[in-house]
């Protein structure tokens, strides 16, 4: 449905895969990829994004390298330069308001490590008016120095974003006077909405796509 373009994002290569109708005022949707890197599951989500009637982009923050494994994808997550991950989302969140317009609106949507950039967008970019996190979070400045709503989607069972440090975030946000929904799915482990991984559940990923659809469609138009 989609295809893949090159981000000016400094010496790295950079890509970013789009995919929607990209007409001027359209919603955009950033996509941030889980540490697996960008692969199917990822492109399949933002192509279910594009038929709903968004632009979305999903820029490939690790070179093209793609995990299968929990052992190679923390490899690749632990050998990542944040700068230049900085810059590669930047490229694409850049590119993305000039295709859709000036005054077009878009959100961030990160899973898992992706999370953190969906966090960290609003806080450089005017024109990002949202963030969507699936089994990730962040600490540090970027959960106060933002104002826009958040909408989490985490799992029942989860030793990397525990119960505990969920409602921390949660919290720290809500404090901050920012709007956050979070929704807690029973069953499911970390990965429930990658249909690749064997943590997959259907029901509970497809609520929170609906979910996840409808907020974008209240915050960006």
């Amino acid at each position: 449905m989609g295809s893949f373009e090159t981000l000016g994002a400094g010496d790295l290569p950079a890509r970013s895969y789009t995919a929607g109708d990209f007409r001027d005022g359209a919603p955009g949707v950033i996509v941030l990829h889980p540490w697996w890197g960008l692969n199917d599951d990822v492109i399949s989500y933002a192509d279910r994004l594009a038929a709903e009637g968004f632009a979305v982009a999903a820029p490939d923050m690790f070179g093209g390298q793609i995990a299968t494994t929990i052992e190679d994808a923390e490899k690749l997550a632990h050998a990542a330069d944040e700068d230049a991950i900085n810059g590669i989302v930047l490229a694409a969140v850049d590119r993305l308001s000039e295709r859709v317009g000036a005054n077009a609106k878009v959100a961030a949507l990160g899973f898992s490590f992706g999370a953190h950039w969906s966090m960290w967008l609003p806080t450089v970019r005017d024109a990002v008016v949202g963030s969507v996190l699936y089994y990730g979070t962040t600490d540090g400045p970027v959960l106060t120095a933002a104002r826009v709503p958040v909408l989490g989607h985490f799992a029942e069972d989860d030793p990397y974003e525990t119960a505990e440090w969920v409602t921390e975030f949660e919290g720290t946000i809500r404090a901050a006077g920012r709007d956050v929904v979070i929704h807690r799915y029973p069953g499911t482990g970390h990965w429930f909405a990658e249909p690749s991984r064997d943590a997959y559940r259907p029901e509970a990923a497809d609520l929170a796509f609906e979910r996840t659809v409808a907020f974008l469609r209240a915050h960006l138009g």
